[in-house]
């Protein structure tokens, strides 16, 4: 499949969907030391060659802020304590305007845990955290993702248009997931 780059709004934060762990799992927030989990994470799912690649990554977009990293990160543990997904509810601006919004930032599984009903809680608790801090949030996906391009569909995130090549990864996705997107 073609990967093109999206981005999808929520244009507020009210009636975030609701998902319960499954038996055996846990959310928390991100610690100390936790860098190196998400570098670990993130490699897995092949957003970085390595995971020297994804920690140098984290240190420079989060690295300042590592107070606020804390609040806004979090991980799901499996029965053995170790983590296993991740995602940050940070921000941004997604126009480039100064308007700060929430963001649903490097939502991850690594590949084992993959298809265990892991990544809707993970996404209901991250914008409950947006939620106390923003009215409205956005991500940034692309094309190939189109699996998780559909939860965010079904947690009410729509396609934001930015240029001409978003409307061919809109028809796109339409025809892979075989659902009306644009009405």
């Amino acid at each position: 499949m073609k990967s093109i780059p999206l981005k999808m709004v929520r244009n507020n934060l009210l009636n975030i969907p609701k998902y319960s762990l499954p038996d055996g799992f846990q959310i928390r927030l991100f610690e100390r030391g936790d860098e190196q989990n998400w570098a670990r994470i993130e490699a897995s799912v092949d957003e970085f060659i390595n995971e020297e690649a994804a920690l140098e990554h984290f240190i420079k977009e989060f690295g300042s802020g590592i107070d606020e990293i804390s609040k806004r990160c979090l991980f799901i543990e499996n029965k053995h304590g170790e983590a296993i997904a991740t995602t940050t509810a940070w921000y941004g601006d997604l126009n480039g305007n100064g308007e700060i919004s929430g963001r649903i930032h490097w939502v991850s599984v690594v590949p084992e845990y993959q298809g265990k009903n892991l990544s809707k809680p993970l996404l209901s608790a991250a914008m409950n955290i947006l939620a106390h801090h923003h009215s409205k949030a956005y991500l940034t996906s692309q094309t190939t993702s189109y699996k998780a391009i559909n939860m965010y569909l079904n947690y009410g995130f729509e396609p934001y248009i930015t240029d001409p090549s978003c409307y061919e990864a809109w028809e796109l996705m339409e025809t892979t997931l075989n659902r009306r997107i644009f009405m």
